[in-house]
């Protein structure tokens, strides 16, 4: 049997021309994901809901020194005492198991509490003061060594 070699002009010609038979028509640009059909879709996104962050704490449980954990009810309190004073409009907990290695170089593993709240990117730094007041009271209260944080830039629509 003896093999056809197409030059890559040719085989384009013919690819095109597979799918426009395929297709019984011209294919929409957003069919291949030309720039202009991606820059639009990308324009739709960008223009649904605001700049927001979405900040994430993560709360141990476990405590140094034989003292026993944290309660849910003693983590309750906190919630309602202390962070939904400071995001009134709404906030989202999950309790979670986590590990993490302590200053000591221990892995502790603990029931736990992750905590997202959302604010837009304009209150970004009164917020940043009520987190680190929350990460540092909660530190102190029950003498540990952190609460994680993560923030995530987001576009938000409710």
């Amino acid at each position: 049997m003896r093999s056809i070699r197409i030059s890559t002009p040719a085989a384009a010609f013919l690819a095109a021309a597979a799918l426009l038979f395929a297709l019984g028509g011209p294919a929409s640009e957003a069919a291949f994901g030309t720039h202009e059909a991606s820059a639009a879709s990308e324009q739709n996104v960008a223009e649904e809901g605001s700049p927001y962050i979405s900040t994430h704490l993560y709360f141990g449980t476990g405590r140094h020194n034989g003292n026993p954990p944290i309660t849910e009810e003693e983590f309750m309190k906190f919630v309602a005492d202390v962070i939904t004073p400071r995001f009134p409009s709404g906030l989202t907990l999950q309790e979670a198991r986590g590990q993490w290695r302590d200053k000591e170089g221990d892995i502790n593993r603990e029931r736990s509490y992750e905590l997202t709240v959302m604010y837009p990117v304009r209150e970004a730094h009164a917020r940043n003061a009520d987190i680190e007041y929350i990460r540092g009271l909660y530190c102190k209260t029950w003498e540990l060594e952190s609460v994680g944080r993560a923030d995530v830039r987001a576009q938000v629509d409710f």
